[in-house]
């Protein structure tokens, strides 16, 4: 059996047996939403309805995982409702995080088991992961609204990390909020797989987003994403 299938094994395993946190603890601070925050009235309504359906869960905003003091962000879309927002780590329990984390740990940027759990022991190193919306959106498509509402905790990670040399962003809705949250206009940085800007100290990189969907069209390849983060190696060695 190769690695991948093991990996995917686990990630259905997860799922199978609701892995996940009982309860979130109360994060409030400038970076990240409270469990109970208020501000997208959609999402909320959702979020309260998982929690009855599926209590066990985490089912709250979920924050970014990973030190602040990383030179690599990697922002995706949102939370997935039997990934992240089920076990309360980004990309966890998603198939989405199969390839992500196999391409990290590959590359140096994270070590220890990945096991689709939030307690496998996995370390993120020099590198951070967060989503451009903190909350599950239903059918796994946020408004532009909630979007433009969760950017302020875009904003504010990316202030606290004084140390950021590269950012990964997964997808056209994550390379638009975050651009955004640059002080950029759309016009000037728009978005393309394998794309690269330089902003100030700072480099972007465009990838598809590693859905399983994009991957299992072809969209996305695993070369092609382990593409953008030799890329991303590369940068930071220099």
């Amino acid at each position: 059996m190769t690695k991948t299938s093991t990996i995917e094994d686990k990630t259905k395993e997860s799922r199978r047996l609701g892995a996940g946190p009982a309860s979130s603890a109360s994060i409030q601070s400038d970076t990240e939403p409270s469990r109970d925050c208020p501000l997208c009235p959609r999402l909320k309504d959702y979020r309260d309805t998982n929690r009855r359906e599926y209590p066990h869960w985490f089912n709250a905003p979920v924050p970014a995982f990973g030190p602040d003091d990383a030179r690599l962000l990697i922002v995706g879309l949102a939370p997935g409702l039997q990934g992240a927002n089920r076990t309360g780590r980004p990309f966890t329990g998603d198939y989405a995080g199969d390839l992500l984390f196999g391409t990290l740990i590959e590359f140096g940027f994270a070590r220890g088991p990945y096991e689709a759990r939030p307690d496998d022991g996995l370390t993120l190193l020099d590198c951070r992961i967060g989503n451009a919306v903190r909350c599950v959106p239903p059918l796994n498509k946020p408004l532009p609204a909630e979007i433009n509402t969760c950017r302020t905790f875009l904003h504010a990670t990316l202030a606290e990390m004084k140390n950021l040399r590269a950012i990964v962003m997964l997808g056209r809705v994550s390379h638009e909020s975050t651009v955004k949250a640059l002080g950029l206009r759309a016009a000037q940085a728009p978005f393309a797989h394998g794309a690269q800007l330089q902003v100030g100290e700072v480099r972007l990189f465009d990838s598809y987003h590693c859905s399983r969907y994009n991957t299992n069209t072809g969209r996305l390849t695993s070369e092609m994403f382990r593409d953008v983060f030799a890329r991303v190696r590369e940068y930071l060695a220099d």
